[in-house]
């Protein structure tokens, strides 16, 4: 096999050095870090997004959006793409089709509100009990149609959701099917949300939420305070 150039040969340029340097120096399917990255190029600029701009090129490298097993600073090096190192590779490349577009992701934001439509976050808003903060991206949600056929749709998430959840299916069958057993009075109510595109939820309805996401210990002490009527 022939010998690979050197990745610490800055001749080539910096997107085919961070290709040498992950296939020399991590190895297909192992773990890496932008701390790693970063300290391998001390002193080119905008090394990140080098290696994104690898993923057009075939290159697999995922983060915890793909693989929730990783932690939020390290990649995986999944498969090598092209060898862009080698004259000509690289030199003409058709864009994804599955990707949407500047313009086209834009439209998405706006349509769904400029927030996420799993949970209802929006950019900026930092997670409870933590200091991340919000960034929205566009996912791919298969729905199921009432024909029985299955399509896929675009939706605005927010990376949590789009990490915990990858393999939902909205059933818009099954929703019209309870659509259709409601009442007049409950019909109407539905549509005032549904216009508003929001809802204001009551806080007793809020503390049944919260009360759902507590450990079994805990919930039999706020059980036993609400039968008992103290506070």
């Amino acid at each position: 096999m022939m010998a690979l150039p050197s990745w610490e040969d800055a001749s080539l340029g910096s997107k085919k050095r961070v290709a040498l340097w992950l296939v020399s120096v991590v190895g297909e399917g192992n773990l890496f870090t932008y701390a790693k990255l970063r300290d391998a190029f001390p002193d080119t600029a905008q090394i990140d997004r080098r290696l994104r701009d690898l993923r057009p090129d075939g290159w697999r490298i995922d983060t915890a959006r793909e693989d929730p097993s990783l932690g939020m600073s390290e990649r995986r090096l999944v498969s090598v793409g092209d060898l862009i190192w080698e004259e000509g590779a690289g030199q003409t490349k058709v864009q994804d089709k599955d990707k949407p577009s500047s313009t086209r992701r834009r439209e998405i934001l706006s349509r769904d509100g400029n927030m996420c439509r799993s949970c209802g976050i929006t950019p900026g808003q930092e997670y409870a009990s933590s200091f991340e903060t919000v960034q929205l991206d566009i996912a791919r949600r298969s729905v199921l149609r009432p024909d029985g056929t299955t399509a896929v749709e675009l939706i605005t998430e927010c990376r949590r959701c789009r990490v915990g959840g990858p393999d939902l299916e909205a059933d818009v069958a099954g929703m019209l099917a309870a659509l259709a057993r409601l009442g007049t009075i409950e019909r109407n109510m539905l549509l005032s949300w549904v216009k508003a595109d929001q809802r204001d939820f009551g806080t007793v309805e809020l503390l049944w939420a919260e009360y759902r996401t507590l450990p079994q210990e805990s919930r039999s002490r706020f059980r036993e305070a609400l039968e008992s009527g103290r506070q």
